[in-house]
Order: structure tokens, then sequence, then C-alpha cells
């Protein structure tokens, strides 16, 4: 049943990538659910919107917090379709996300322990479940896939 359910919203989230790739974004898609209802949605939108901090999690966090007029996402879970950076791995916790589900791992900056361990890191006073790797190669290829068109402009 739950993988079935992270399946759906994985889904939903390489929906968001893909608009991310569209509008030449690195496609990045996220969604927060509380309560079997999304609450939530992003993608990554930093040149678009000339934010730094406007990565899909961000974006997702964000909506979520205005539209349940709370800061605090306890008992949410966040999808997104690449593992977490120092920054949002950091916005995760401070928004007290209860659950982080994610597809393609990130070598280079993946703050779940990839590249390096932010999210549940000993001093951190929340902690959050982490399910790695669901719809990972459908999450890796739309990034691979959108690299590799940009290599060749």
């Amino acid at each position: 049943m739950q993988q079935n359910q992270d399946e759906t919203y994985m889904r939903r989230a390489l929906e968001l990538a893909a608009k991310a790739a569209a509008e030449d974004e690195v496609p990045v898609g996220a969604v927060l659910v509380m309560d079997d209802e999304i609450v939530g949605e992003g993608y990554n939108q930093v040149i678009t919107l000339s934010d730094p901090s406007a990565h899909a999690e961000a974006q997702a966090i964000r909506a979520a917090g205005q539209a349940i007029d709370n800061y605090r996402l306890v008992n949410s879970t966040l999808y997104v379709t690449l593992e977490p950076c120092a920054m949002c791995a950091g916005l995760i916790t401070h928004a007290r996300v209860k659950r982080l589900v994610f597809g393609a791992p990130d070598p280079r900056t993946g703050a779940t322990g990839t590249a390096i361990e932010v999210l549940n890191h000993s001093s951190m006073n929340h902690k959050v479940e982490i399910q790695a790797g669901v719809l990972a190669d459908e999450c890796g290829d739309i990034l691979r896939q959108f690299f590799r068109a940009r290599r060749k402009k």
C-alpha cells in the first residue's frame, strides 16, 4: 500500500520536474502531502525567479505552509525526484517534515548521506524518516536527458 502511494506521488513530482525542464530549469519536482492530500507542490525555478533558494523542495514547502497557515509541517511527507541538497535538508528539518521520499541519489550534493549527512546529523533535534530510490530510474533519466541536451547546445 505505502509503496503504491509513494509511486503515485512521485509520479506527480516527475510531472513537475518535466515542467521545470520545459522552462529550461534543472528538472526537479517536489510534492508535499498531509493526510493523503497534496498541500504543496514545486519545481526548480532558480533561473526563472532569479532566486537561488527556489529549489523544488523549497517551493513545495512554502506552498504547503501557506496552504495550512503554519510553518510547521508536522506529519507530512515530502516527495522529491532528487536527493535534497544541504539547504533543502535544513529547510526540511526546520519545517518538521516527518518523512522524505526521494527518487535519484545525488552523488555531488546529496545531503541525506550520499555526499554529506545533513538531514539526520547527530546534532539535529528533529529526525526525518527517509525512503530513497522510489522510481529512481525515471527520476535519474529525466536529469540525464536534460543535461545531455544542454551539452549539445
